[in-house]
């Protein structure tokens, strides 16, 4: 039997990424799409700022020793990484606050 060839060397390896924080996460992203909008996070002024202090809350209030958010029951970092996600995807795609 001959084996498939497949160059994939080099590529990201997307089954790297931890399936349970990436899971948490996603129920952020969730809650957020139900509590205003799928693309609401893209329409704010402001918008670094404004995730970047929100994000420090988040981290805050773990260091003060409250782990899930009060509003959502969700981890307070996995709303912090939502919060640096958007950045890092603004960072990355500026335009995307024009799509």
């Amino acid at each position: 039997m001959d084996q498939g060839i497949k160059y994939d060397n080099g590529k990201p390896e997307y089954g790297l990424l931890p399936p349970f924080a990436l899971e948490e996460v996603a129920k952020v992203l969730t809650f957020g799409a139900h509590k205003y909008d799928r693309e609401n996070w893209k329409k704010l002024d402001e918008i670094d700022r404004r995730y970047f202090d929100a994000s420090q809350r988040h981290v805050w209030a773990i260091k003060r020793g409250e782990t899930h958010d009060p509003e959502s029951k969700l981890h307070h970092l996995a709303h912090s990484i939502t919060c640096l996600l958007f950045l890092l995807e603004l960072e990355l795609n500026p335009n995307i606050i024009n799509e």
